[in-house]
């Protein structure tokens, strides 16, 4: 118990030290021990957010994040900003989760890919109320509210609402019915089964 006490202080004066170099910042937000973040000027935090051990945000000169309320992070999460990611309200986002709207080019052969810069891919939102699952990739794409995206997923097309989505690439594998009040599973047009 005395343990997470002090956990919990130090991520409160973690945070508090963070607290001004944000574009905004709302309360009652945790950060632990964060490996790094780029860009803090370009983030915008609401309220109630908890953001674990070892994450990585690295947001561009010219791009922006935000995390609305009520969201939590898990460790060892990675997201790279081009241009925008917003996460909606009471996001739950497991461990080892990688997000970018953009991808290194690597088109000139001549030149090592880390020195021919960083293209964006497309604006993403995270929609409110969904879990993306541990070790997860989403590039360039959008997901819909209350969705869940399966462990080991790797998302390049966006994922409409009320779908569970899992696999490399991710695929639309259920969603909720409305009408049977239930998870159904779907064909490979979306269309239940």
């Amino acid at each position: 118990m005395l343990t997470r006490k002090i956990i919990n202080l130090f991520s409160a004066l973690n945070f508090f030290l963070y607290k001004r170099s944000f574009k905004a910042c709302g309360k009652k937000n945790r950060i632990y021990r964060i490996l790094r973040i780029d860009g803090m000027r370009n983030i915008i935090l609401e309220n109630n957010i908890i953001i674990k051990d070892m994450a990585w945000l690295y947001v561009g000169k010219h791009a922006q994040l935000i995390i609305k309320s009520h969201c939590e992070i898990g460790h060892f999460f990675h997201l790279v900003s081009t241009e925008e990611i917003v996460i909606e309200e009471s996001v739950l986002i497991a461990d080892k989760v990688f997000i970018s709207d953009g991808t290194h080019n690597f088109s000139n052969i001549e030149i090592p890919i880390r020195e021919q810069g960083i293209s964006p891919i497309l604006k993403i939102t995270i929609g409110s109320g969904s879990w993306i699952g541990e070790n997860v990739s989403i590039l360039g794409a959008s997901i819909g509210k209350q969705c869940v995206i399966g462990s080991n997923a790797v998302v390049t097309h966006s994922i409409p609402d009320y779908s569970i989505a899992a696999g490399n690439p991710a695929r639309v594998i259920k969603r909720y019915n409305f009408k049977m009040s239930t998870w159904q599973k779907v064909d490979s047009s979306g269309e239940f089964i």
